[in-house]
């Protein structure tokens, strides 16, 4: 009994030491320090640069347009602006029932019964992470390539992407569902399409319509973002007019954009909070 106090007196005098705890502190705060600083250098931060005259000036001259919008194109922006918004729901229309499908495969509490579905669950994810780790500016520019450029291949660009974001979501959701329902149908029996149609997908419906809401509501941002690489869309108009400099332009389609973000952002949340 002496010997274990003795120890257990060593080691709490060793976790309450400052010499233990003040190198490690010493290191950790001398390298978040270096970093910001090496981060400052990379970044090229200049300050002169920034309140220089000729950059105040050629601000005042951009700022100046864009506060002056051209309403001359509003009809042009308003089409663009509509197709973005249906470019951006078929898109999340045709991923919907993939990813709900894909989202069984990639749910870990439902495939591991056996080493086939286990080598199922990892290719299944292993597609999921490779397409989602790649952004839709870059899957924009492939299909521009592959089937010209325009909104079919924004939306192209956006299906995949929605595919597998929500294929992640989904089955996250599908692995978090209480096991209950589940053991009880599979005790009297039920075949396994049965267990996951009556045990699974009633607990996950409402997350479901909230998480594709949701990212319907990003397609339609990033929708305004991939037009700048021919994705179509608004964001054509806005590379087009802002290569030619035509800033008055400009400003009219930043502020198209920012209502259609601000009215998705709107409704999405109150449709997600109606079906909660």
């Amino acid at each position: 009994m002496s010997l274990g106090r003795g120890i257990t007196g060593i080691m709490k005098r060793d976790e309450n030491t400052p010499f233990m705890k003040e190198p490690f502190s010493f290191v950790l705060i001398a390298t978040v320090v270096l970093t910001f600083i090496a981060s400052i250098y990379i970044s090229q931060i200049s300050i002169y640069e920034f309140l220089s005259e000729s950059g105040m000036t050629g601000a005042k001259r951009i700022f100046t347009a864009l506060l002056t919008p051209n309403f001359a194109i509003f009809e042009e922006a308003l089409f663009a602006a509509i197709e973005t918004i249906y470019m951006a729901f078929i898109a999340t229309a045709v991923a919907l029932p993939i990813a709900f499908l894909l989202a069984f495969f990639a749910a870990r509490n439902l495939m591991n019964g056996s080493r086939f579905t286990m080598t199922i669950y990892t290719i299944v994810r292993f597609f999921l992470n490779v397409s989602r780790s790649i952004e839709p500016l870059v899957w924009a520019i492939i299909f521009s390539v592959w089937v010209g450029i325009g909104p079919f291949a924004g939306m192209m660009a956006l299906c995949l992407h929605s595919v597998s974001s929500l294929s992640k979501l989904y089955s996250e959701q599908i692995e978090n569902v209480s096991n209950g329902p589940i053991e009880a149908m599979m005790a009297t029996g039920a075949h396994p399409i049965q267990v996951i149609w009556f045990g699974v997908v009633p607990q996950i419906v409402l997350p479901y319509l909230s998480f594709t809401i949701y990212r319907w509501d990003i397609n339609v941002r990033m929708a305004t973002v991939i037009g700048l690489v021919g994705g179509g869309g608004i964001g054509t108009m806005l590379m087009q007019y802002q290569g030619l400099a035509k800033w008055n332009e400009v400003g009219l389609l930043v502020i198209v954009i920012a209502t259609i973000v601000w009215v998705m952002d709107w409704l999405s949340s109150n449709i997600r909070e109606a079906i909660k």
